[in-house]
């Protein structure tokens, strides 16, 4: 199993990131995906998830309104679309296939002015 993120960056309060998960060694397609985010000192924390269709999703009332979680099964791919994006997003963001725990190795995501 290997899950690869990217997309993070240095971006202004206001402004917006797509991250990006690519999953393989494992059919993608079977299992629910998602994306967690941790800042030095604290334990991971619950950003968004969803089912393995992409039919039910869930996320965490911090990023309501703002992130939207989805996945494309052709590209065994999950996206995490962040907007209007605060400070305190700021946060390495990892992708994790939700059976067996597996996780991939962060990408930064850094708001700033």
């Amino acid at each position: 199993v290997q899950l690869a993120e990217s997309g993070g960056g240095l971006v202004q309060p206001g402004g917006s990131l797509r991250l990006s998960c690519a999953a393989s060694g494992f059919t993608f397609e079977d299992y629910k995906m998602s994306w967690y985010r941790q800042v030095p000192g604290k334990g991971r924390e619950f950003v968004a998830s969803i089912t393995w269709s992409g039919d039910a999703v869930d996320y965490a009332d911090s990023v309501k309104g703002r992130f939207t979680i989805s996945r494309d099964n052709a590209k065994n791919t999950v996206y995490l679309q962040m907007n209007s994006l605060k400070p305190e997003d700021t946060a390495v963001y990892y992708c994790k296939r939700n059976a067996g725990s597996y996780w991939g190795q962060g990408t930064q995501v850094t708001v700033s002015s």
